[in-house]
């Protein structure tokens, strides 16, 4: 195998129509979980677009733009959303909403920003839910787990997303 061998094959492979394709994901809300969920998919190597219909917070904004994150605030562009391999939506989104329940039509994966950050991680999760009382116990959870010397963190609704958090530690 010299460089040669190399290009030749790359050469062929794209002659061929071969080459691996990069990973569309597509980001649906410009929140934290949003954000978070772009920073990792870029840190995995996937072509990143995030849409959100409303307006994108300046914070938000300028986090997208400095890590060079295709994004679209006030509208969304369906063309761009539907050449996603896999969608990654706001928990603020409905699943009944037409744009998910299309993309779901056309066999494209939506997901939230939980199940993608699992992916890459290898830690035990612990999720809390219910109608009340939600954040305390996550506090006394947190609390006790560092107490008894492990090694936590605390993301979610609380602090930072779960997907910043992966893509950061």
């Amino acid at each position: 195998g010299s460089s040669n061998d190399s290009d030749f094959e790359d050469s062929l492979a794209r002659t061929l129509g071969m080459e691996e394709q990069q990973h569309r994901i597509v980001i649906l809300g410009g929140g934290e979980s949003g954000v978070g969920a772009a920073l990792l998919a870029q840190k995995q190597g996937a072509k990143v677009f995030l849409s959100d219909r409303g307006q994108i917070g300046e914070n938000q904004r300028v986090e997208l733009e400095l890590d060079g994150i295709d994004f679209e605030s006030r509208k969304h562009t369906w063309e761009k959303i539907f050449a996603a391999d896999e969608v990654i939506k706001s928990p603020g989104i409905p699943d009944t909403v037409p744009l998910i329940q299309q993309l779901r039509d056309q066999d494209v994966p939506v997901i939230g920003e939980i199940e993608y950050a699992a992916r890459f991680t290898d830690a035990t999760l612990i999720g809390i839910t219910g109608s009340n009382g939600k954040t305390t116990t996550a506090y006394l959870v947190h609390h006790l787990l560092e107490a008894a010397g492990k090694d936590v963190a605390l993301v979610g609704n609380v602090g930072f997303g779960f997907a910043r958090h992966v893509a950061q530690e």
